[in-house]
């Protein structure tokens, strides 16, 4: 374990950030819990300065709103001395009188793809532990230089205009909101910050591993200070472009696609622009992610039946003269476990108050016989559509609901029980939900 520097003096001289100025970061991502509220406000803290610096500032913040912070410290387990980090900061977190849960990661191991991996367990762990905490607003530590050397690393990876625009101050997921406050501010106003208080930190080893390609750009952006504020400046621009450009697609969905209930889209025979078509697919196949731009170009200069990135364009058929673009099924996610709160096939979230326990989520289509024929009377939607439905099983697989088509089996306590469409990223995300 490395400790960071717990006295004046030990940093080379930068304004340490001051609670008004940590207030005017905060100003423009509300709105925020009103004073007294149950919900808190939660924190991401990994025992370096950045993320301990946004909790100390937060709680300042908080405690003057009459608000509640929760620390949540991540343990990925990768390094033998990663648990007692986390116990330690932990522990330094409760001298300073902020409430601090600590997050145990199973499962993870070197090799390739680490860093996607472990970035996808932690925001998973993260997510749980806010909705067990009963908090929406997740504060999130990366500052000024995180922001260049993720462009810098976009650009070299020949990303898209979106990408260029780097990390949003702002974003909108199914459960949270996800804040980044100290994106204007320098990591080395940060480091002073905790200096001036008197409070020390953790250095990760893993940030220094030249093998990592994110330690090489932040070497290489270290000697090269014009460089980095020319990242910036550009940075900016392409995120007005960005907020722009989804304002666009969000009143071209409006104006020309219906967003059904179930899952699907409703698309004119002209089909939508490539920005919202690439978003829609993405929200209907309930991937985080768009298309690759020429994947989904393609499939508009030559609109036909085509499956693309786990959601399918079809003909709309009775529903319409354009066409339907519907989740693909043969790439929906197997049963998982029903409980209130779950989400399933990255779209469908299981709402309501209480649930008989035993039972599984899983897609309707896997009915068979004479129950299908039944469902398929009960709904004017296609059997492509009702197929990629949730639906509630029991483990040897009997069907007991299908809460979209208002059929359940009496007397199990199962008609008050619904599924929630909530794509893993909504289909308007930045036009509604993301502040550059």
């Amino acid at each position: 374990m490395s400790v960071g520097p717990a006295k004046p003096g030990a940093l080379p001289a930068a304004a340490p950030v001051s609670d008004a100025g940590f207030a005017r970061l905060m100003a423009p991502l509300g709105p925020w819990p009103a004073p007294g509220g149950a919900s808190p406000i939660a924190v991401a803290v990994s025992g370096g300065a950045d993320s301990l610096c946004l909790a100390v500032l937060a709680a300042r913040w908080a405690t003057a709103r009459g608000a509640r912070l929760l620390a949540l410290v991540v343990d990925h387990r990768l390094r033998p001395e990663a648990s007692g980090e986390a116990e330690a900061t932990c522990a330094r977190l409760h001298r300073l009188g902020i409430q601090a849960r600590r997050l145990d990661l199973d499962g993870l191991s070197h090799g390739p793809g680490l860093a996607e991996r472990a970035r996808a367990a932690r925001y998973a762990a993260l997510t749980a532990a806010c909705r067990a905490a009963g908090a929406v607003d997740l504060l999130i530590g990366h500052h000024a230089a995180d922001q260049a050397e993720t462009v810098l690393m976009r650009a070299r990876a020949s990303s898209g205009s979106d990408g260029l625009a780097g990390m949003a101050a702002l974003v909108e997921t199914t459960d949270l909101r996800l804040l980044r406050p100290l994106l204007p501010v320098g990591p080395e106003r940060l480091r002073a910050t905790l200096v001036a208080a008197g409070i020390g930190w953790i250095e990760d080893p893993s940030n220094r591993d030249p093998r990592a390609g994110r330690t090489r750009v932040r070497s290489e952006l270290a000697d090269a200070p014009d460089r980095y504020d020319a990242l910036l400046v550009n940075r900016a621009q392409a995120a007005r472009s960005r907020q722009e450009r989804r304002q666009g697609e969000a009143s071209a969905l409006a104006a020309m696609a219906t967003f059904r209930p179930e899952g699907f889209a409703i698309l004119p025979p002209a089909l939508v622009p490539a920005g919202p078509f690439g978003a829609l697919i993405r929200s209907v196949g309930g991937r985080p992610y768009r298309p690759g731009a020429g994947s989904t170009a393609a499939l508009l200069r030559d609109p036909r039946p085509a499956t693309l990135a786990g959601a399918r364009l079809a003909r709309a058929g009775r529903l319409g003269p354009g066409w339907i673009l519907l989740r693909e099924a043969a790439s929906i996610a197997p049963p998982c476990p029903a409980e209130i709160g779950a989400s399933w096939d990255g779209r469908f979230v299981l709402c309501g108050a209480a649930l008989p326990s035993g039972l599984w989520i899983g897609a309707t289509g896997a009915v068979t016989g004479a129950r299908r024929a039944a469902l398929r009377r009960r709904s004017a939607l296609p059997w492509s559509v009702i197929e990629t439905m949730p639906s509630l099983w029991t483990a040897d697989r009997t069907l007991m609901a299908v809460p979209h088509l208002l059929w359940w089996v009496p007397g199990r306590g199962l008609e008050h029980v619904r599924f929630a469409f909530r794509p893993a990223a909504p289909a308007t995300d930045a036009a509604l939900f993301m502040l550059d």
